[in-house]
């Protein structure tokens, strides 16, 4: 049997904050002379259809929980979508329609047991008790927080000194996601460090109805391949779960040296102890940290396919980007024109960037190339003349056909 310390040195890896530790010590001490397991939730909005690593750290500690034997619900908000989380937004956000949290909460189901054990996983959704809430119930829980209180928070605060509008029903999402802790009588909330505020609050009401409050612990927002922002979609430092095997091994190789180890503690597998060996091989100068970042690059691929698919792709990374040698597949791009092609237009067609504005960005950044040669001219257009090879960034490769 695991003891409660064994267990509590697995929990607390990682977090920023746990509220309390003696509690938690409590609660674990009475599941193992109960038998009683634990329940533990994190909730989810269901805002994005696609999940990259940073979300991951939070799954990564619930597969903690359910390596030790502890009930987990990945909590969908369904009905929290329909407002729109305030959390750390300058301006109101704009609530999803039906049809989005829908559609996204049958992706989050598929991509999220790609860490989490499916038989182990209980999933829920906040609808099924927050549909059910009438018009008295909810002044009620309105009661039960005042305006002072709201504005401690700091993005509120923020707006409201900022002179930015604060809708009425953004103060109702701590309130509402507070009440699932009612709902569910859950012993331990997860959360990132952003989430604390409605954390404490599921806290608070959980006491003022009799329950024995639960455990918040937090987890750090886990910075993106630019090593200074959270990561994010929006901003492109990411490592999407459902992107192909190839990117997620050669994004994770282009985590930076001091960067590697907080993504180790976060999101592998690895033990402490196993870490710390990888800590002390750099140290003594036995290991390099490219094979350290290799390490890792082939655990997280290896997890969201398989371990066949991150040899693949570590061999497609020697070849490609420490070789300097082309893939041995891409894709290809026929054109038929007799005309010059404006570059950023002929990468939008091709399917290397989003937009001809993005074009023109890659390319004063330098990270363009036809052939090998690198183009640094946004007006630069390209001779309808034979095959080229067209690159963008390190991994995104075209092969051209004009005919």
């Amino acid at each position: 049997m695991i003891t409660v310390e064994e267990q509590l040195e697995l929990i607390e890896r990682g977090v920023v904050d746990c509220i309390s530790r003696e509690e938690l010590k409590a609660k674990l001490e009475k599941s193992v002379k109960t038998g009683r397991q634990l329940k533990i939730k994190a909730g989810f909005d269901p805002t994005a259809p696609d999940l990259h690593v940073g979300h991951t750290v939070l799954l990564q500690k619930m597969k903690h929980f359910q390596d030790l034997g502890h009930e987990v619900y990945f909590l969908i908000g369904d009905f929290t979508g329909f407002i729109g989380d305030p959390t750390g937004k300058s301006e109101t956000r704009k609530p999803l329609t039906r049809e989005d949290i829908a559609r996204n909460a049958e992706t989050y189901k598929e991509q999220v047991f790609k860490i989490l054990d499916p038989v182990k996983t209980k999933i829920a959704f906040n609808s099924e008790w927050l549909g059910k809430i009438n018009s008295f119930d909810m002044i009620r829980l309105a009661s039960e927080l005042t305006v002072a209180r709201m504005l401690e928070r700091d993005d509120f605060k923020k707006r409201f000194e900022g002179g930015k509008p604060i809708s009425i029903h953004e103060f109702l999402y701590p309130l509402i996601q507070g009440y699932d802790s009612v709902a569910m009588e859950s012993d331990v909330e997860l959360g990132g460090t952003d989430q604390l505020f409605n954390l404490l609050v599921g806290r608070d009401l959980q006491r003022s109805r009799g329950q024995e409050p639960q455990i918040v612990l937090t987890m750090p927002l886990l910075e993106g391949l630019d090593g200074v922002n959270k990561m994010s979609k929006s901003l492109g430092n990411y490592i999407g779960i459902t992107e192909p095997a190839n990117d997620i091994y050669g994004k994770t190789m282009s985590v930076s040296d001091e960067l590697m180890f907080r993504y180790y503690e976060l999101v592998s597998d690895l033990s402490s102890t196993e870490i710390e060996a990888l800590k002390q091989g750099l140290e003594e100068g036995t290991l390099h940290p490219k094979e350290i970042k290799q390490k890792l690059a082939r655990e997280l691929t290896a997890r969201f396919y398989s371990e066949e698919d991150a040899q693949i792709a570590e061999h497609h990374f020697e070849k490609v980007f420490a070789k300097h040698d082309l893939p041995d597949e891409m894709p290809e791009f026929s054109l038929n024109s007799n005309e010059p092609v404006w570059l950023p237009k002929l990468m939008v067609d091709s399917g290397l960037v989003s937009s001809t504005s993005d074009g023109r960005r890659m390319i004063k950044q330098n990270a363009v190339s036809i052939d090998g040669e690198k183009i640094g001219d946004t007006d630069f257009s390209v001779e309808p003349t034979g095959d080229l090879i067209l690159k963008v960034g390190k991994r995104r490769f075209c092969k051209i056909v004009f005919s």
